[in-house]
């Protein structure tokens, strides 16, 4: 009777499990596919960020806390990598430590070059006007045909590299008849202090600084030479195909900064004079030289071509490519912007 008491409560104890085990498949099954869809889904996006000019209405949205808030809902959290320059946020791109920059014209097509998976989701600004070439404030130098056997300073394999051979080509001129000087921007004006180039070529907020300072003075930019000066805001493909949404949401966000400026609060304007080592009434000076924008057009594709055949030609890329294979513009469909560039 014992024996027959035992075997009915294993055999009670192994039909409750079984019916529990079955509950459970069925619960796990119907949450399979939500564990697919979201699986890749990030809790975090990192973005990067550098103190230029040409990407104040991202500095704007971050000052404003409006991607955390978007995102917030969502469980999305918002973290900001800084970095001085272009380079450095392309390591911090390859290497999965950030998500989605704002970076110039040479690093955007260079590190695509090199192999990194980004793909261009928006154009931050054209800025023709922030690329220029400087003499000393007395020079009798103006004309691109004046510069023969001069020497010209800027940052080699930059922007202001292809600057510079756009402003000599005006002249007849090629790079082999001046003598290049690489310097960094920042040492633009001791080089025309103390007369170690009879022109230097850089861009903003650096120009703004030694016009103003009596330092330097424009004889020639971009918009006179056909340098368009793309900026862009890339992201890795794998981030950007796993969470288009927040993608979009940084676009979005970017947009209503563009528009923000028009009526911008002194706190925000002085936080970004701050951010740029800049005056406020400088700052507004330099906003002024930058056509912002998030819509990819025909002219920044070419624009980038431009740069790419451009790196070509001094031997940082080994051969050309089209752009075009690596732009995206869905993010940019997605993010509805137009109710901010009207």
């Amino acid at each position: 009777m014992l024996f027959d008491l035992k075997q009915h409560i294993h055999s009670l104890i192994s039909v409750i499990l079984a019916a529990a085990l079955t509950v459970m498949g069925g619960l796990l099954a119907g949450c399979g596919p939500e564990k697919v869809a979201t699986s890749s889904r990030a809790e975090r996006v990192t973005i990067a960020i550098q103190p230029s000019a040409a990407f104040i209405p991202l500095f704007v949205a971050k000052e404003k806390g409006w991607i955390e808030e978007d995102l917030k809902a969502k469980g999305i959290t918002v973290r900001w990598n800084n970095f001085e320059s272009g380079p450095p946020m392309n390591e911090s791109l390859a290497s999965g430590h950030s998500d989605i920059g704002v970076i110039g014209d040479v690093p955007i097509v260079s590190g695509i070059a090199a192999g990194q998976k980004n793909e261009l989701v928006a154009v931050t600004c054209q800025a023709p006007l922030s690329y220029a070439v400087l003499t000393a404030k007395n020079s009798p130098l103006v004309a691109p045909s004046d510069f023969r056997g001069k020497t010209i300073a800027t940052v080699v394999g930059s922007t202001g590299h292809n600057l510079t051979q756009k402003f000599l080509a005006a002249g007849g001129l090629a790079i082999k008849d001046v003598k290049l000087v690489n310097i960094s921007a920042g040492d633009a004006e001791d080089v025309l202090n103390n007369g170690e180039a009879d022109a230097v070529v850089i861009w903003e907020p650096n120009v703004t600084r030694l016009e103003e300072k009596g330092a330097g003075q424009v004889i020639s930019d971009g918009s006179m030479v056909g340098l368009l000066g793309v900026n862009g805001m890339v992201a890795r493909t794998e981030f950007a195909s796993q969470n288009p949404e927040i993608v979009s949401i940084v676009i979005k966000n970017y947009a209503r900064g563009v528009k923000e400026l028009t009526t911008l609060d002194d706190d925000t304007l002085n936080k970004i004079a701050a951010y740029l080592s800049l005056t406020p009434e400088q700052t507004k000076k330099v906003i002024k030289k930058f056509n912002y924008t998030v819509m990819i057009n025909d002219r920044d594709i070419a624009g980038l071509n431009d740069t790419i055949k451009f790196l070509v030609s001094i031997g940082r890329l080994r051969e050309e490519y089209d752009i075009t294979k690596f732009v995206n513009r869905d993010y940019i469909e997605a993010a509805h912007v137009e109710q901010y560039l009207q």
